[in-house]
């Protein structure tokens, strides 16, 4: 975003120094969503159109197909490409705004205060991406029932789901285009299978991360939707065009309080169904 559409805060805090800060924390705050995010690093970034026109797009090509020698000229014409658009409507539009009363603030230091309240103003961003990406997933995606029992195999089972999958616009597809996010739950089993399976000793106990099973790349993520333990997908498979606005803090009328805002909009589809499946959790039988 250019420097220029910011509101100068020099002019609302009275304060000289007040202009850098708030660039300072603008970028902050946008940081923090791109590093914190799993949505950030799969969703679908191909897309055409300007974000504030309201909406962008996304183009499906289908697989060219072989013919007969002479077939074009036989026909006097060749085959048409077939192209799938998807439109991603920005449709949500949210805002979190807080007052902050001038006494606090001295208290504080005003970039104490300031910093602190987007780095909470960042996390709720980031929970609701990703609450609304993974929900959005599993919407447009395929329930998967296991057939296996350990978790080892199940996720097996699911990485196969996408990488068999066949129709016009895809003939397989590569387990290095494959992620998979699983639940907390899930993760636990996946990695107790790893620390004490036969063959397993170059796993760290020690280190969180996974990084990948039978290269596939693995994630843990607490955001879920309630009752899906593992969800699959070709990366880009979901898009997700966000809008944030810059921070604006402003001298509230008739008060000694300061008003501040973050305001964003987005919209979140899912762009390439057919290469989504998730597996919901096991229930329990009651007794």
């Amino acid at each position: 975003m250019a420097t220029s559409t910011r509101i100068p805060s020099l002019s609302i805090l009275m304060d000289p120094a007040g202009k850098d800060l708030l660039q300072e924390l603008y970028g902050q705050v946008i940081e923090n969503v791109e590093k914190g995010t799993i949505s950030s690093i799969l969703k679908n970034r191909d897309l055409s159109g300007l974000p504030t026109s309201g909406s962008v797009e996304v183009k499906r090509f289908a697989n060219a197909t072989s013919l007969s020698y002479g077939t074009a000229r036989a026909a006097g014409k060749g085959e048409f490409m077939k192209a799938k658009p998807v439109v991603v409507q920005i449709d949500r539009d949210r805002e979190i705004v807080e007052e902050i009363e001038e006494k606090d603030t001295l208290l504080y230091g005003i970039d104490g205060l300031l910093t602190r309240r987007s780095q909470n103003h960042a996390k709720s961003l980031i929970r609701e991406l990703e609450r609304s990406f993974f929900t959005e997933a599993v919407a447009g995606g395929t329930a998967v029932v296991p057939t296996a029992t350990d978790a080892n195999e199940i996720i097996e089972d699911l990485i196969q789901v996408i990488e068999t999958t066949h129709n016009d616009y895809v003939d397989g597809v590569d387990r290095d285009m494959i992620s998979i996010v699983m639940s907390t739950a899930m993760y636990g089993k996946m990695r107790n299978f790893l620390d004490v399976g036969v063959g397993n000793a170059h796993i760290q106990t020690n280190v969180e991360s996974i990084a990948a099973f039978h290269g596939v790349r693995v994630f843990s993520s607490v955001y879920l939707p309630a009752g899906i333990d593992a969800i699959a997908m070709v990366d880009g498979s979901v898009a997700q065009p966000v809008l944030p606005r810059t921070y604006q803090p402003e001298k509230i009328p008739l008060s000694n309080a300061y008003a501040v805002s973050l305001f964003y909009s987005y919209g979140v589809k899912a762009v390439t169904p057919d290469l989504i499946a998730y597996i919901e959790e096991e229930e329990e039988e009651e007794e």
